[in-house]
């Protein structure tokens, strides 16, 4: 059975050119087209796609109206088309909050040339998003409104050296949104691989900054890593984790993708493994795909304490399934409990460290 999908945009190129890309593939076709949501919304309940792609700017009703609209009545999977602007990002990032179960960017370049290179994208965010738990996704996005206050370390002595790293994809936006507004002002230091195109990362962490207690950033390289905040891969650079001295710091990387991806989690993870050891502790989300099992399998062998997010919570369970599977996972959970879980060994350690 071939994924259904109805392509909504006010451009009548994009559309030509989305279907064109779609029907390539041999497990997806293009039921219809629409160029606004008031014809959408009726195609929808003719056809009863699987997917849909949307373009976030449209004339009669805005795409983010629509898209809170229809998670509210009809909830479905939804990839956003956004544009590379500032604007289009942060709008972006909203969809993703609103329930979006994904994004690909309309290149900058010849419009026909470049969405045809982007075909391999489109199609995988496509297949994600039909595999995509839409009612845990739209739990997720609701989590921070609702959220109890974040938790508390209770032990004030828990080492500068500790580290949290973080890798995701397919719903990560979310479930990094989730975990880290549970993160106390004086956690470990963080650094974060979410799966996401350049222009994106920077106004990824610039939400999350003004909604957690910890300082969250997008990396620069060169930083020291210090207590309290979090450091995101740009969205065309590998993050790695360094060392200056005895301090640990960010560095980027224009290394070639690696799993096809730059960020890449693996990246991230492989140098945590080489340079944290059992100072490391590693959490996986959701995602498609298998990359970061290799590298969280790395990391355990080198000492590290890994948690993934368990099946029932995530958007798509690629990623931790495949750490799992490569025996790299120490804990899986819940989303919800995974902040706790993290928090409590982080105590747990450190009271056995004083005594020893």
């Amino acid at each position: 059975m071939k994924i259904k999908v109805l392509v909504i945009d006010d451009s009548a190129l994009i559309r030509s050119l989305m279907t064109e890309i779609i029907n390539s593939q041999h497990d997806m076709v293009v039921v219809g087209v629409a160029p606004d949501p008031l014809v959408a919304r009726d195609l929808i309940k003719q056809l009863n796609p699987d997917v849909l792609t949307l373009d976030v700017e449209m004339p009669k009703m805005d795409g983010l109206d629509f898209l809170e609209k229809l998670m509210r009545l009809r909830p479905m999977p939804v990839v956003m088309v956004s544009t590379l602007t500032e604007r289009g990002s942060e709008i972006t990032m909203r969809a993703l909050e609103l329930g979006a179960t994904d994004f690909v960017t309309k290149p900058k370049m010849s419009i026909t040339e470049g969405m045809r290179e982007y075909t391999d994208l489109i199609a995988e965010k496509i297949r994600a998003a039909s595999q995509a738990k839409i009612s845990t996704l739209q739990r997720h996005a609701n989590l921070g409104a609702a959220s109890a206050a974040p938790a508390q370390l209770r032990n004030p002595l828990i080492s500068s050296e500790k580290l949290l790293i973080v890798g995701a994809s397919t719903g990560g936006t979310e479930a990094i949104k989730a975990f880290l507004m549970q993160m106390p002002s004086d956690s470990p230091g963080i650094l974060i691989t979410q799966h996401m195109p350049a222009g994106f990362t920077k106004s990824f962490a610039n939400r999350l900054n003004s909604l957690c207690q910890i300082s969250v950033k997008e990396a620069e390289g060169g930083e020291r890593v210090l207590p309290g905040h979090a450091y995101i891969a740009p969205g065309d650079k590998h993050l790695l984790l360094a060392r200056s001295g005895a301090n640990y710091v960010t560095e980027l990387s224009d290394a070639p993708p690696v799993n096809r991806h730059k960020p890449s989690v693996d990246v991230l993870f492989d140098s945590a493994a080489a340079l944290a050891g059992k100072n490391a502790i590693g959490v996986i989300l959701t995602g498609m795909g298998k990359d970061g099992a290799v590298g969280m399998a790395n990391m355990k062998a080198a000492g590290a304490y890994n948690f993934a997010q368990n099946e029932e919570s995530c958007v798509v369970y690629g990623m931790p399934r495949e750490a799992v599977a490569h025996g790299g996972v120490d804990v899986v959970a819940h989303l919800n409990d995974l902040p706790k879980l993290v928090l409590d060994y982080l105590m747990t350690n450190s009271t056995r460290a004083l005594r020893v």
